[in-house]
């Protein structure tokens, strides 16, 4: 006669029996991975950007029968732009505001024809541009020459509430953040596919990422009835790369993009060393 097998398993040993599996499968893979650490064929060591710092994600969409389009080059609006916003970054690692700011205005020129939500957004750009470069060329032009004599020279001054002297530092945080804003922006529309999110659920997307958090609820209603009104992906690129291909204004676009994430990143770890990202 056979031993009689219970009709149940107890519900108490499932709930213990659950947890030690998880617990034995999470082993396994613990131990799997260590022996290809050790074979020396894989490295184990995580990388990631520097903190504060955002993940490198720009990046070239040159094919190899790519050809540089008009909107690249000298009197091109994006090439005129990237090559002021490179200038800005010296080798001393720190971002030269005059050079910084020319970028700015070209990048204002750049995103204005494109629609209602670049129109308002550049022009409170132009507003805080203006407002540095008054400090730039103004009687104490010495003291802002870049990023990290103007937070120098202020710093003293930068205290909640921010002085008026500590004006330089909380306008620029302001233009940083608008900054990811656009590069994030000219980012998606460069790598959006056919069938994916249209270019203004996708520009929407990171307005949500950049400035939303820091803007009031009135506000960011504002912006996202703008979006609605966003133009699609292939009118936004014959506008940021006239007379080019298709392909040639997504690569021109992600390169832009690019050159924006690097000032970006550059920006972000001066302001994170000296305190300075929740300034406003």
């Amino acid at each position: 006669m056979g031993v009689a097998l219970p009709r149940q398993i107890p519900r108490r040993w499932l709930h213990s029996a659950i947890p030690l599996a998880v617990f034995a499968l999470l082993l396994v893979y613990l131990w799997a991975r260590n022996l290809r650490c050790g074979s020396g064929t894989q490295s184990c060591i995580v990388e990631g950007p520097p903190p504060f710092q955002v993940q490198q994600q720009s990046g070239p969409l040159e094919g190899p029968e790519w050809e540089e389009p008009q909107c690249l080059g000298p009197q091109g609006m994006l090439g005129r732009m990237m090559r002021l916003f490179r200038a800005s970054l010296n080798p001393e690692g720190d971002v030269e505001l005059s050079r910084y700011l020319a970028g700015w205005r070209e990048l204002v020129t750049f995103l204005t024809p494109l629609g209602s939500i670049f129109a308002f957004a550049t022009r409170e750009a132009t507003a805080k541009v203006t407002a540095l470069e008054a400090l730039v060329h103004g009687p104490e032009a010495a003291h802002y020459t870049s990023l990290g004599t103007m937070v120098a020279w202020e710093r003293p001054e930068i205290a909640p509430p921010p002085s008026a002297k500590a004006s330089g530092s909380v306008t620029m945080l302001l233009l940083h953040r608008a900054l990811r804003w656009s590069q994030l922006c000219l980012h998606r529309v460069a790598i959006g596919m056919l069938g994916g999110p249209d270019a203004g659920i996708q520009c929407s997307d990171a307005y949500g990422t950049a400035l939303a958090p820091h803007h009031s609820w009135l506000v960011r209603q504002a912006a996202h009835l703008a979006f609605l009104a966003f133009p699609g992906r292939g009118r936004l690129l014959e506008l940021m790369c006239p007379g080019a291909r298709e392909t040639e204004a997504r690569a021109a676009l992600a390169r832009a993009a690019g050159t924006l994430e690097d000032v970006y990143n550059r920006t972000q770890g001066l302001l994170a060393e000296r305190g300075l990202l929740e300034l406003a």
